[in-house]
């Protein structure tokens, strides 16, 4: 069985530190195989919360961790370095990489870079980026699970949240999931939940939005807590199927508490 945590939205700047630690103890708990970490690791992008976010991730060791860039970790305030050189501080934190791929026995996780310096907020798939993710899906074993990351969201449970849906999805989607995505995960919006692409789009095989909330920021929403996802795949099991669990901070006990699963099946055909 392989283990994935994925956090998203830390926005170091605005962490709890006791929430931070919670969160150190669940990954010590746990063991996960790859930490993910799904964008707006900062919240103003600056050396010294990009600093911050690098001891956390520092402290994930021995998991693999993937990290990919959100809008809050492009200069909002300082203008020349948002058009000149906007990914500087997180490069410097974590590596030239702005996108991320892990290949093991049971996963396949294909992180994009779905920040765009000219937008303030607004994420965006490439149609360069479509092609080369479905391009690697269609070339994926059979036995990986096929995780595809992009900050920005595929969709949303609230129509009153369509403004922050990803750019260019719309061309994604059905190509994915042709070429055999199976979760589509990521963060932005602070809301943790799961959705049907399949049922909702009409999507010719099963491909599952998962969304997580705010991992350790104070700037939470609609009064859910702090929370992380952890997704578990053995390919040993039939019919073929992933868990999700989201494990919300529980602020009376001061620690990071399973509060919902959920058994999605996956397509193989």
């Amino acid at each position: 069985m392989s283990v994935l945590l994925q956090i998203s939205d830390p926005h170091f700047g605005t962490e709890q530190p006791p929430v931070v630690a919670a969160l150190l103890a669940l990954v010590e708990r746990l063991r996960p195989d790859v930490c993910l970490l799904s964008g707006d690791i900062t919240q103003r992008a600056r050396r010294n919360q990009f600093a911050a976010a690098r001891r956390f991730v520092d402290r994930l060791a021995p998991a693999r961790v993937l990290v990919i860039p959100g809008n809050h970790d492009i200069p909002l305030f300082d203008l020349p370095a948002r058009l000149c050189w906007p990914y500087r501080n997180f490069r410097t934190a974590f590596g030239d990489a702005l996108e991320a791929e892990l290949a093991s026995d049971d996963l396949l996780v294909l992180a994009l870079n779905t920040t765009r310096p000219r937008r303030r907020k607004h994420g965006e798939v490439s149609p360069e980026q479509v092609e080369r993710v479905a391009r690697r899906l269609r070339d994926a074993p059979v036995d990986q699970l096929r995780i595809v990351v992009t900050h920005q969201p595929a969709a949303v449970p609230d129509p009153r949240e369509t403004h922050n849906l990803l750019r260019g999805r719309d061309q994604a989607l059905r190509p994915w999931a042709e070429a055999g995505a199976d979760l589509l995960v990521g963060g932005h919006i602070h809301l943790p939940y799961v959705i049907d692409l399949r049922a909702r789009l009409g999507l010719p095989r099963r491909l599952w939005c998962v969304q997580a909330g705010t991992a350790t920021s104070h700037r939470t929403r609609a009064g859910l807590p702090n929370s992380v996802n952890l997704i578990r795949y053995d390919h040993h099991l039939m019919p073929w199927q992933c868990r999700i669990e989201r494990w919300d901070h529980n602020a009376v006990t001061g620690a990071f508490e399973c509060v919902q699963a959920e058994r999605l099946l996956l397509d193989r055909h």
